[in-house]
């Protein structure tokens, strides 16, 4: 096949691609104004929980558009050569996956017209407002820094603004994090471990995606990545899978060591019923321990397709956790007064129940189409394709 013949079914492919990203946001749009027509109550969300599927994909798009930064802030913050090559892609799928989060978000809401209010009136107190300064600085940070990179007489600023693009993912996730850990008026929030624990879980579910998404270019592109880096980068992403659970432990046993806790650490652990099932099955078997074992298996785990599998279960495993932490934690009932029983009409200790409708599924991978419709339009306009020099980086990664 000659060249010529090679980018005609090459273009052809990117056209589809596109197309069929375009009718994910399409239907996803679709989904958000069979909402808004109709109101709440075509949706499985009611007044205990306000926070339904929707939010666990918008929150997972924002937690993974920090996370997948930290490649680039291993490159040019910590001077990683193999990471440094691969900057490019990670501060574009950053704004991707903010902008598709967002996009959720907004349309979530119930009146997306009124986010003008949130973008000129600010109350400093509220932990929401400082989000709206947060992602708007992470736009502007994360575009110059692409800027920095891509140009040539600006690439001497790249480092000075990769520091300042690596402390404000740090702000970022801490503060969604804190969105949950400030909030007195759910039990299984109002904890400090909470931001942390965002931020460690942004590393793990940021990388993943890079992984895929890195993996997906390369085979489009009939290239294949030096086994060394991905070596490095399978035993970093193991690293970070463990270290979410040492914090998914850490809470818990938290947890456990008040009694006030102890019904809820029940509830979630024993008696929760599908959010029992997500969190052992989902979060600790599938987006813990079975990647976790994959990736540092001394022959499976050098295998290219264990690498994608792992980042793939590690995902899954990310959208089960944060379905346990937002909806779980709005379906346990707050204890009003402690050690007290009391009984209204407003379902007092009562378990809430929640069933999502396929109208907020449509919503959520609507917001996953655009984040990866702006991918696959950015890096066909503009050369985001890692490119490595093979030996220097390959010895570099072995022996650093």
């Amino acid at each position: 096949m000659n060249i010529e013949a090679f980018r005609k079914i090459e273009e052809r492919a990117f056209y589809a691609l596109a197309g069929l990203l375009g009718l994910v946001v399409l239907i996803g749009l679709g989904a958000a104004h069979y909402m808004e027509t109709h109101g709440h109550v075509v949706t499985g969300m009611n007044n205990q929980i306000v926070w339904g599927l929707p939010h666990v994909f918008a929150i997972f798009m924002i937690v993974a558009a920090s996370g997948v930064l930290n490649v680039a802030s291993i490159g040019s913050v910590f001077g990683k050569p193999i990471y440094k090559a691969r900057a490019p892609l990670s501060a574009l799928l950053a704004i991707a996956l903010l902008a598709g989060g967002l996009t959720v978000l907004m349309l979530d809401l119930g009146r997306p017209d009124r986010l003008i209010v949130a973008m000129t009136h600010f109350n400093f107190k509220s932990i929401f407002a400082l989000n709206v300064i947060l992602y708007t600085g992470f736009f502007a940070i994360v575009a110059i820094y692409i800027w920095t990179m891509m140009e040539r007489k600006m690439y001497a600023y790249s480092k000075y603004v990769g520091f300042s693009a690596f402390i404000w993912r740090l702000a970022l996730t801490t503060a969604t994090g804190s969105i949950f850990g400030f909030l007195v008026a759910r039990q299984a929030y109002n904890t400090a471990i909470l931001a942390p624990m965002f931020i460690i879980m942004s590393f793990a579910y940021g990388l993943a995606v890079f992984i895929l998404v890195q993996s997906f270019m390369y085979a489009w592109n009939g290239m294949k990545l030096d086994p060394a880096i991905l070596r490095r980068m399978k035993n970093l992403l193991a690293t970070f899978a463990g270290a979410v659970l040492y914090f998914t432990i850490v809470y818990h046993l938290t947890n456990l060591y008040f009694a006030k806790q102890a019904a809820f650490e029940r509830f979630i652990l024993i008696d929760g019923g599908v959010f029992t099932t997500l969190f052992w099955v989902g979060q600790i078997l599938v987006g813990a321990l079975i990647p976790i074992g994959m990736l540092l298996h001394p022959t499976m785990g050098s295998k290219s397709k264990t690498v994608l599998w792992a980042s793939a279960l590690i995902i899954l495993g990310g959208f089960a956790q944060l379905y346990v932490v937002v909806i779980g934690g709005q379906a346990f009932p707050l204890e009003m007064f402690p050690g007290m029983q009391e009984s209204s009409s407003f379902f007092d200790g009562a378990i809430h129940h929640y069933s999502p409708t396929l109208p907020e599924f449509l919503l959520g991978v609507g917001g996953l189409g655009i984040a990866f419709l702006i991918t696959t339009i950015a890096v066909r306009v503009l050369n985001f394709l890692p490119r490595d020099h093979s030996h220097p980086v390959a010895q570099d990664a072995l022996t650093d």
